[in-house]
């Protein structure tokens, strides 16, 4: 399936910015760097007309867990702004925010 249309699926800029702020904050993890590339790519690809990155790419390279939240990311885009709204209320709910545990333990060891 070619994501190349997801970019004309939000209401508006303000509404694919926290998309992607929920992408960055709660799924790209960057302790996983392979993982972070390729959701990072897909951050991308929410702004961009051209293929950034595949479903196939995403499949092979980001887990079950949080492919699973794109999938259902991408199905709310190609339903209905109400829907991307339920599924940036849903993922916050449900994720934390990924804090960098090495920075912590760097910090915490210094003092």
């Amino acid at each position: 399936m070619t994501l190349t249309d997801l970019n004309t699926g939000f209401r508006d800029d303000e509404q694919r910015r926290r998309v992607q702020r929920v992408i960055h904050d709660r799924l790209a993890d960057d302790r996983d760097p392979q993982e972070c590339r390729f959701l990072m790519r897909f951050w991308w690809q929410l702004i961009m007309s051209y293929q950034e990155v595949s479903m196939d790419e995403l499949s092979r390279n980001v887990g079950r867990p949080k492919l699973d939240v794109i999938e259902a990311l991408i199905a709310a885009i190609r339903s209905s702004h109400a829907e991307v709204d339920a599924w940036i209320a849903t993922t916050q709910h449900v994720l934390p925010v990924i804090q960098d545990r090495g920075f912590s333990a760097t910090q915490d060891g210094d003092s």
